[in-house]
């Protein structure tokens, strides 16, 4: 029985190009369903600018990117982190990398390191199961704005820390 390697860490610009390829990949099936999220269009400058100017994290499994996250502000919603570009290569689907990635973002990172209480996601209203799927893991929606001609983009927001109430952004 092979022994399998997983590897939490930030992504570099070295790891562009696989990120672009799990990105397109994992984004190929929103496009299908006609949702307006940006990384549908992802590009190598895209990708290049979003781990230079913000925080991306990636999931490696024997030495194959399966999923990436990325982080930054979005002042004009929240003062919370907030996740985006969350992408699980279709080949790992079913297979809880999307799940461990998300809570080492959630927990090592935005709890432990940024001494956030509590983080923000989006999603659209229209995907099938992504907004249920949130909500079973703890999101809360708080806030809701257009998304492309007939669909809203969902902000979420996650308590990270038992004591910490439920409010919004």
């Amino acid at each position: 029985m092979s022994s399998v390697n997983e590897v939490y860490r930030q992504a570099t610009l070295d790891d562009a190009e696989r990120l672009l390829s799990v990105i397109r990949r994992a984004y190929r099936s929103i496009g299908e369903l006609e949702i307006e999220f940006a990384a549908v269009h992802a590009d190598l400058e895209m990708v290049r600018t979003n781990v230079a100017e913000y925080a991306s994290y990636v999931l490696e499994i024997n030495g194959t990117i399966v999923a990436t996250i990325s982080l930054r502000s979005l002042p004009e919603v929240t003062d919370l982190p907030f996740l985006y570009n969350f992408a699980v290569d279709p080949a790992y689907a079913n297979r809880g990398v999307g799940n461990k990635l998300l809570a080492y973002a959630e927990e090592a990172v935005v709890r432990d390191i940024l001494l956030s209480p509590a983080v923000v996601l989006a999603t659209s209203a229209k995907h099938p199961w992504l907004l249920p799927m949130y909500e079973r893991k703890g999101y809360v929606r708080f806030y809701e704005r257009e998304l492309g001609r007939d669909d809203k983009l969902v902000f979420l927001r996650k308590n990270l820390l038992p004591e910490v109430r439920a409010t919004t952004g």
